[in-house]
């Protein structure tokens, strides 16, 4: 294989690097994004099943009532409905994929960065070449 070949597909394997990591980015920003919506949307529960008057709940976030454990004692059912350990799942479902879309980014960047700054220093190199018989 002749040595540009080699960099074309260098570049290539380096571009698709980068496409997992821009994937893994966007899944972890729809996460971020759910997680989001847990926390800051109000939500209705239905207090019976089929209910036609469902109860309307704040946002987790903005509460002006208390925790989930005193909603449970007082039997409210917004409290049971959204909890915390939901939303923290889904952030820390979107570490791991952050961490790894930003490496997996980061390195198909400066493969194609350090690809194409080697093809400038070869035809540096040769240019020089040729005016110096």
């Amino acid at each position: 294989m002749r040595s540009r070949e080699y960099d074309l597909d260098f570049r290539d394997r380096a571009g698709r690097i980068r496409a997992w990591g821009v994937g893994l980015l966007s899944l972890a920003a729809v996460l971020w994004a759910w997680c989001a919506v847990l926390l800051l949307t109000p939500y209705t529960v239905d207090e019976e099943p089929d209910d036609r008057y469902p109860q309307e709940c704040e946002s987790r976030l903005f509460t002006e009532r208390g925790t989930a454990n005193e909603g449970l004692f007082k039997n409210d059912h917004c409290q049971n409905e959204r909890d915390w350990p939901e939303a923290l799942a889904v952030l820390g479902l979107s570490v791991p994929l952050s961490a790894a879309g930003t490496t997996l980014l980061t390195i198909g960047i400066l493969s194609a960065r350090m690809s194409a700054h080697a093809e400038a220093m070869r035809e540096l190199d040769r240019l020089a070449d040729s005016r110096n018989p």
